[in-house]
């Protein structure tokens, strides 16, 4: 397991799948703001890639977070989009409703840019979220991702366009281990 101050990162388990179902990907509104397609239903016992793992796929490392005291769920975490060859990759997550506000979000980012950085050795890390995720924008933010342009009317949201914010983040300019 990955350790952060109070999440841990973790391979998804079993369990994890019915509580990520019903709270987070049977969401309408927050699966349409955090997915780059429209909401449809997942079919329980189905093998979609959010849900259910292929440890095969190696463009695409998703986890499950847990809170360190006491193991739990809190969510998911991705890095997603490795590339291997300009070294560079994605971040994403969602937390649980009950596990929102509460400063989990920046800690997951610190862990994914230790596990990027570090484990991966990748130079670059890129966030992408809607501009009013003022949330996901603090936790980027917080742990030096920079603001590196805006896409205009670039999603498509319920029923309507919205702007998203790219950040950034080189190696170089990562403040290091979140544990320290």
């Amino acid at each position: 397991m990955l350790r952060g101050n109070t999440i841990g990162l973790r391979a998804r388990h079993a369990d994890d799948i019915p509580v990520l179902l019903a709270e987070l990907y049977d969401d309408v509104v927050n699966s349409s703001r955090a997915e780059s397609r429209p909401w449809r239903p997942i079919t329980p016992g189905s093998k979609d890639p959010r849900l259910v793992v292929d440890d095969t796929e190696q463009g695409h490392v998703p986890f499950s977070v847990v809170e360190l005291d006491g193991g739990t769920l809190v969510g998911t975490a991705t890095l997603w989009g490795i590339d291997s060859h300009h070294r560079s990759a994605h971040i994403g997550l969602g937390l649980r409703p009950s596990f929102r506000g509460k400063g989990y979000g920046t800690d997951v980012v610190a862990v994914l840019c230790y596990y990027g950085f570090v484990v991966r050795g990748l130079q670059r890390l890129q966030i992408e979220t809607l501009a009013d995720n003022t949330a996901m924008l603090r936790s980027a933010e917080r742990n030096g991702f920079v603001r590196e342009g805006v896409l205009r009317s670039s999603a498509w949201v319920l029923g309507e366009f919205m702007d998203e914010v790219l950040l950034g983040l080189l190696v170089q300019d990562w403040k290091g281990d979140p544990r320290s």
